[in-house]
Parts: structure tokens; sequence; C-alpha cells
């Protein structure tokens, strides 16, 4: 490894790690790293390596913010690390559509079902995989999650640890989960903020979708409850905000908002697309959020934006998932999938499904013809048998990772406790009730005697 001086008492690093661990001393590939090392060098106890969830995108921030804000009990016992997964972020990349290839694939997205949606869904799909063989055909096969924890594994030893111990948010939850299959004895503290259901995630996708369909849409659903309840506070909707949702995103599909050159900057898919991430920042967001709506009625505002922005972090997504999961070649069973999910979440679900590959649940149809091989792929055990004690943490009104996953986890895992946050929103870390009992156990070992936060 290799460190420099990044300002602020942080450094920046790389690591070169085996493309191919069935091939130890062959190819290597880089790898990003962020660090800051403990306050005090003789209460020392180790690294905490974290990660803030994707796949895709950095994990640098991580660092920065618990550098500044955990308490002292962690920042003097362990220097924090951050690796950016191999294929995502600033480690080596996949690369696959040009961002204007990525951007026009949304032109003909709509939010609301049209006719010719699943055909297009599939076209879109192969010509993504295409490109990513084409620009990245050599990384495609290596980018799987049992490839990124045997990176943390050599990471962990280079440092001189022991014990590997980890802080892991959404689908940092499944890199640690996985690490403890594989190293089960190597496992000091892993807290895993957003659990996922690993065999659902790995081995039965369409299963683990549709459960991410589903809280989505009744995250958006108990928003606008609230909208109905609290018109003082909800500026959109007079009264019906799910009709006025349903209009909007059938206006966006009709009279795209375009660029001086036509180009597309927002429809109702991708105003869709910016609903769903906002719908997990929680219920204090709520009141922004009718006010982006309307703002967006005025064709204006962040939900109309950031297209260009999100086109790297959403190819890693998509190559990443799909590199993980054993999706059934069989486009009959996809086309069934498809509808069956968007029947069941009508709202947000037809944008994602039939769209262009996109976040999370949104990828089936690139997955199922993905153009490589699926050699790093991890598909169990999951149990963990013999680790030490692993703390799970879930939220009630989590979206992205429905709750019901953590409570899966929980009881997958050989030795863990799950510490349930009633909230709404995604993950549970900035609940100080959680934060507390997170950053104790992380410092002691010890799993917290209660079992349940309140949030909102």
């Amino acid at each position: 490894m290799k460190w420099t001086d990044c300002g602020d008492g942080i450094d920046c690093g790389t690591a070169e790690v085996p493309l191919d661990y069935r091939h130890p001393d062959g190819k290597k590939i880089t790898l990003a790293l962020t660090r800051k090392l403990a306050s005090d060098p003789t209460k020392r106890a180790g690294t905490l390596f974290l990660n803030t969830g994707g796949p895709g995108g950095t994990n640098e921030g991580f660092v920065y913010d618990l550098a500044a804000d955990a308490p002292e009990k962690i920042r003097s016992r362990y220097d924090l690390i951050a690796v950016d997964p191999r294929g995502t972020g600033y480690s080596t990349p996949v690369k696959c559509q040009t961002t204007r290839e990525w951007s026009d694939a949304w032109d003909t997205a709509t939010a609301r079902p049209a006719r010719g949606g699943f055909e297009r869904a599939v076209a879109r799909g192969r010509q993504f995989g295409e490109a990513c063989r084409r620009h990245s055909g050599d990384l495609l096969p290596y980018i799987g999650t049992e490839y990124v924890a045997r990176d943390m594994d050599v990471i962990r030893a280079a440092v001189g640890d022991r014990r590997f111990n980890w802080y892991g948010l959404s689908y940092g939850t499944y890199i640690g989960t996985v690490y403890a299959g594989l190293f089960p004895q190597r496992v000091g503290v892993m807290a895993l903020d957003g659990g996922y259901d690993p065999n659902a995630y790995a081995n039965d996708p369409y299963r683990y979708d549709r459960g991410q369909y589903v809280a989505v849409d009744a995250a958006l659903g108990r928003f606008f409850d609230w909208c109905e309840r609290a018109p003082d506070s909800c500026a959109f909707g007079d009264g019906d905000p799910r009709k006025a949702y349903r209009d909007l995103q059938a206006a966006l599909d009709e009279k795209p908002v375009r660029d001086a050159d036509g180009r597309l900057v927002a429809n109702g898919a991708w105003l869709t697309m910016n609903v769903t991430y906002n719908i997990g920042i929680g219920k204090d967001f709520w009141p922004t959020l009718a006010q982006q709506l309307v703002d967006a009625q005025n064709r204006t505002g962040d939900l109309l934006s950031g297209m260009k922005a999100e086109a790297q972090f959403q190819t890693e997504n998509t190559a990443v998932e799909c590199a993980d999961r054993a999706f059934p070649r069989s486009q009959g069973l996809l086309r069934l999938a498809l509808w069956s999910e968007t029947a069941q979440a009508p709202l947000n679900g037809p944008a994602l499904a039939y769209g262009p590959p996109n976040y999370d649940h949104g990828h089936a149809a690139a997955c199922v013809q993905w153009p490589a091989e699926r050699l790093s792929r991890y598909s169990g055990p999951f149990d963990a048998k013999g680790s030490a004690p692993i703390l799970v943490i879930g939220s009630t009104g989590d979206p992205d990772t429905p709750y019901q996953d953590s409570v899966t986890l929980a009881r997958t895992l050989d030795n863990a406790q799950l510490l349930t946050v009633r909230k709404e929103g995604h993950v549970g870390r900035h609940n100080e009730c959680v934060r507390t009992a997170t950053m104790d156990y992380l410092a002691t070992g010890k799993l917290p005697r209660q079992r349940v936060c309140q949030g909102d």
C-alpha cells in the first residue's frame, strides 16, 4: 500500500490486489483507500474498516464523517479506513456506456406503463451489457462481492491486524456478511446497518427485488398519507397527492424537459428515479420533498436534474449486482417478474422496472443478459458459524433495504443480534439511540442490551 497526505489529517492511498484470486500472482488491479489514523496510538486497538453502501461511488466521505463526529473512544482506538470496492469509485472502475449514451437511453423511458415497455427494457439492457463487455470485458467477471471481501482480507493483513473490524451500511452489510461467511474466525466487531437478506440477494434475485419495489411504494404511500393529514406542512397535491403525483409523471412523460439542444434533461421516469432516492432520506425531509414536487410541476428544481451526474454511479451499481446475482436467463420469467413487481408497486415500479438499467432493483433486464461469467460472486453459506457477535440494525420504514431483510440477516447469522429502529428512511445511523448503541458496541465488542430504538 502507498499513502499520501490529503490534508486535514486524512491520508489517501492505493493498494494492488489480484484481479482473479484463482491466479493470485497474475494481473493486478488498483484499489483506492482513505485513512484517518487513531488519535492516540497508545490506545490503538486496530483498524475499523468502513463502507457506506452502493454498490457504486466512493466511500471516502465516511472516513471524514467519523473522523469529525465519532466519539473519542472510537477515534482514539481505531485507524479508520474506507476502501472503494473493485469496479467502483476511485478504484479500477467499470466502464460501460458514455454519459451521453446512458442519458439518451432514458429518452424513451416512461413513468407510467406504456405499450412496448418490456421490449424497450430488454433492448436497453442488452445495449448496456454489450457496452460493458466492450469497455470492461476483462474486469466484469471479477467485480463480485466474494472478491471484494477477499480484497478486504488482504488489506486487513497488510495493515497488521489479526481481526477484521467492520462498519457497513446498506450494500456494506453484504460485504460484511460475505467476509464473515468466508472468514468467520477473523471477525472482530461488525456492525451491519440496513441489512440485506443475503440468500435472496444472491440466489433468488426476483424475490429480493420484489421486496424493495414494495418497500419504496409503501414509503411513498406513507408520505402521501402525511400530505393528506397535514396540508399546512405539505405543499403538494391539493388534498389528493397520489393523483397529483401520477398526473405529474404522465405530464412529464408526454412533455419532457429538454435542454437548448433538444437533449433530455428529465421526464416522468427520471423524476421517479429521483423520488425513489429522496424518499429514503427520512421523515424530516418530507416537507422538502413536497416542495420539490411542486417545483417539478413548475418544470424546475432538484427532481428534474442530476441525470448526467448519476451515470457512473448507476453503471457501477448495475455491473456489481449483475456480477453478484444469479438471475435466470429466461426472458419469459423476466416478463412475468417485472409485471408482478410493477403490479405490487404501481407508483414507482414501472419507471425502474422498464427503464434503462438503474439503481438496485431496477436492472433485471440487464442482468438476465449479462455477458460475463460470474466468477467472483458468493452464494453462501451465510451463517458465519463461529464468528464473534455481530450487530445488525434495521429501520422499520427503510425503502432501500426493507426491515424484514435485516430481520432475516440477523436470523441467518449464527451469532448476531438485531437492533430495531422505528423510523422512516434508509439505515439508522443518524438516529441518536442507534448511534450510541453502535459506537458502544464497536468500542467494546459487547452487544447492546437495548433491542429497540425509537425514531419518528
